[in-house]
């Protein structure tokens, strides 16, 4: 289930989509964040694989750092360009970010999900992206591979 359920949770993103479930089994509390025993290696070395679609880049950040950055569908660009006043020659992404931090108890994964809009003044504006059901599905994503969603 993991690449699967991966790709789904990925392809779900560029795609600007909510996805409404529903479920008959309980499940974990919506969370951006899980507690992990050890590194959790499986869960990285999985976004890597993941993140290597057309119009995908992987980035390592830092240590216990990543990225994904996408390109979006030509309706999603148009929208961010024109509702942000986006710069139409460097074109606007969906980035995933997961960042690891040692702790106590192992290991504490954080997830940010974010639109960069480059502006026409040189900047890049970043907009979250917020969504109940996308930290639904980074927790059954989290549990999947072995932590615990805080």
């Amino acid at each position: 289930m993991g690449i699967l359920f991966n790709m789904r949770l990925f392809s779900l993103l560029t795609i600007l989509v909510v996805i409404v479930s529903c479920t008959s089994q309980e499940s974990p509390p919506a969370s951006r964040s899980a507690q992990f025993t050890g590194y959790p290696q499986n869960l990285f070395n999985s976004f890597k694989t993941d993140c290597a679609g057309p119009g995908d880049k992987y980035i390592k950040t830092a240590a216990g750092s990543f990225e994904c950055r996408e390109t979006l569908s030509p309706e999603a660009t148009a929208y961010l360009i024109l509702s942000f006043d986006g710069y139409p020659q460097n074109l606007p992404q969906i980035v995933t970010q997961l960042k690891s931090t040692k702790n106590q108890a192992g290991y504490r994964v954080d997830a940010e999900l974010f639109f960069l809009v480059p502006q026409k003044n040189g900047s890049t504006l970043r907009i979250p992206i917020e969504s109940e059901q996308l930290d639904r599905d980074f927790s059954r994503l989290y549990t999947d591979y072995g932590g615990t969603p805080v």
